[in-house]
């Protein structure tokens, strides 16, 4: 049986909030029983807290209005994600106050809280999951969907296996792709590569050379997408074996959770190229889509895929001058990698069904 994904579109016919996006999202928490399953549990509700000048990560209303939905419920919510002491969430109104609930450090202030879980796909060994993931009663993976550079596309899984996990975990999974090459002959030092590294993870030594510590480097790519010369390359691009980390690592942890105790819901406004880790927001790709939610992570994955067409595209999202591929879904058009391939591979790891059915916000 196709599995249900609730849909609240951005549609309305006349000027009543009752009509708008938060409102129908309001409606799709208090419909399907969801209340009952958070009652006397702890729940986690994970985000992307975004960083530096980014402003298109999920508004603080609507997590306002998921919090205060299971408070209501009888549950006990908090917020979490990683780095927060130096993301400065708060810029993104992301506060306890504004909130309605805390919001915190998923492997603790240090990094140290979590359970190593054994995993084994080529270097990929060490699924370590967050501490404030393994040990909650009831996981809502509430996720902002954009493209992303590695993986074509960020929703409900990138959420999880790059933000419920350790950096330890984030670098073996990104090192499945390759390891990073630098040619000096190419290279200007103009130090673009510095300034996008989130994890201050590279510099050049006292001879100029080009070095990265991996102990700190997760193999995001974000200094070779903004290296101007092409002076940085992965020395090897399997975009495939990353995918299968991407979904072994969601299967993880997903697996520390009882049948019936993790929800989905997928924002789709403010659709930009890239991840909002990099700390900075263009503008769309597609106009705002609206809403989905569902128990599902592959059905919720694959229906937001299949909302984002590339005939609705906004030329003003693209870099001017960029040549996007001939074919394939926008993001593939966008970054050479078919995002379909991310949700083929949680459906192989027995998360879901790739067949759902839109059920529309009343």
């Amino acid at each position: 049986m196709p599995s249900t994904v609730k849909y609240a579109s951005m549609a309305y016919t006349r000027y009543d909030a009752q009509q708008t996006l938060p409102a129908k999202f309001e409606r799709i928490l208090r419909s399907g029983g969801l209340g009952a399953r958070v009652k006397d549990k702890s729940v986690a509700i994970k985000i992307h807290a975004g960083g530096n000048l980014n402003y298109s990560t999920v508004p603080p209303l609507f997590l306002r209005i998921a919090a205060d939905f299971v408070r209501e419920a009888g549950g006990r919510p908090f917020f979490c994600d990683h780095y927060l002491h130096w993301r400065n969430p708060e810029r993104r109104g992301y506060t306890e106050e504004a909130l309605g609930a805390p919001v915190l450090e998923i492997c603790g202030y240090l990094g140290k809280y979590y359970y190593e879980k054994p995993v084994q796909l080529h270097s990929f060994r060490h699924c370590d999951v967050a501490g404030l993931i393994n040990d909650v009663d009831f996981l809502i993976d509430f996720s902002h969907v954009k493209g992303h550079g590695c993986c074509g596309y960020g929703g409900a899984c990138k959420n999880i296996a790059m933000g419920c996990v350790t950096d330890r975990t984030r670098g073996e999974i990104h090192s499945l792709e390759g390891g990073i090459t630098w040619d000096g002959s190419k290279c200007t030092h103009c130090g673009a590569c510095l300034g996008a590294c989130n994890h201050f993870a590279n510099g050049f030594d006292a001879e100029g050379k080009y070095e990265y510590n991996m102990h700190h480097c997760t193999l995001c790519q974000h200094c070779i997408k903004v290296c101007p010369t092409g002076a940085l390359t992965l020395s090897e691009s399997n975009y495939s074996r990353f995918q299968q980390g991407m979904a072994l690592c969601t299967k993880t942890v997903l697996d520390t959770f009882g049948p019936g105790n993790v929800y989905y819901i997928n924002l789709l406004t403010q659709i930009t190229a890239l991840c909002d880790c990099w700390g900075m927001t263009t503008p769309s790709l597609v106009p705002d889509l609206g809403l989905l939610a569902s128990d599902d992570i592959v059905a919720i994955e694959q229906a937001s895929l299949d909302l984002i067409k590339f005939e609705d595209l906004i030329p003003a999202g693209v870099p001017q001058g960029m040549e996007l591929g001939a074919s394939g879904h926008l993001f593939e058009r966008l970054h050479g990698k078919d995002p379909y391939l991310q949700v083929q591979y949680l459906q192989e790891q027995g998360l879901g069904s790739r067949e759902y059915t839109l059920e529309a916000a009343e």
